[in-house]
């Protein structure tokens, strides 16, 4: 680990010892897939305390994680057989607050993106680390945020661009969010992670080593650094700066016996 990598170890560890000698909820801030990795394997030695992560929504990417001490374990119990990661969320006391973000004139505003978005919150001199996932529906955007920064988004954040914007704070159990995704298919010899992200991404084999070998490749929100990795059908494939993808396994073989498979690309 790097001396950044260090630090939030080290943060993870305190959070986690605070939890356990006030017998309280402590929380992270949003966490990107690198340092839910460190989160995971540092909380492997913190056996006094629970830990469980929320981004706002059901395969969220950047998520917070909550330690709970023993004495407060029932907090992560229920009688509900499917009860949502929202539902834990609430009576943990998560921070996470949504923020719902659409063009006051549809039909004048600009093609806007994520990037666009993170500037004028930048602008506005909020830190990463306190903002969540940014998902689109249609026109409008969802913003996750801290839960006590909801508020100052909504009021000041007016434009994007050259877009005005109109910012309100919505109840994150309104929330349903189906995700735009493109199905792709093509041939390979085997289901090696390179492979298939070359299907995915449309990049060369070569071109993608030094993403996966820079530790830029998740799968299942675990750091993957081999290119051998061999992936099964459902997989999620997370690549920093590049996108997702989920892995549909295989459907078919080629005369030449090469592999057909397909994947389920997030756009």
């Amino acid at each position: 680990m790097n001396k950044e990598e260090e630090l939030l170890a080290k943060r993870i560890s305190e959070l986690a010892r605070v939890a356990d000698l006030k017998c309280c909820v402590t929380f992270t801030d949003f966490l990107n897939l690198n340092e839910q990795n460190i989160l995971h394997q540092t909380a492997r030695k913190l056996s006094w305390v629970k830990t469980e992560t929320f981004g706002g929504y059901e395969g969220a990417e950047r998520q917070i994680a909550a330690f709970v001490p023993d004495a407060l374990s029932y907090l992560m119990e229920s009688d509900a057989q499917e009860e949502s990661a929202c539902a834990r969320a609430g009576r943990l006391g998560c921070p996470i607050a949504c923020v719902q973000i659409r063009p006051v004139n549809a039909k004048f505003a600009e093609a806007l993106t994520h990037r666009d978005i993170l500037g004028a919150l930048m602008h506005l001199g909020i830190e990463r680390c306190k903002l969540g996932d940014i998902a689109l529906c249609g026109e409008v955007f969802y913003l996750f945020c801290q839960e006590r920064l909801a508020g100052v988004i909504a009021e000041d954040l007016t434009q994007i661009r050259h877009t005005q914007v109109h910012c309100a704070v919505c109840d994150l159990q309104d929330f349903v969010y189906t995700p735009r995704t493109k199905e792709l298919a093509g041939s390979v010899a085997s289901v090696r992670l390179d492979s298939v992200m070359a299907i995915a991404f449309g990049s060369s084999r070569s071109s993608l080593l030094s993403l996966i070998e820079s530790g830029k490749v998740f799968v299942n929100g675990k750091l993957i650094t081999t290119n051998a990795y061999s992936l099964k059908e459902g997989d999620l494939v997370s690549v920093r700066g590049e996108g997702k993808f989920r892995y549909g396994g295989e459907v078919g073989q080629t005369k030449k016996g090469r592999r057909m498979v397909k994947v389920e690309k997030y756009s």
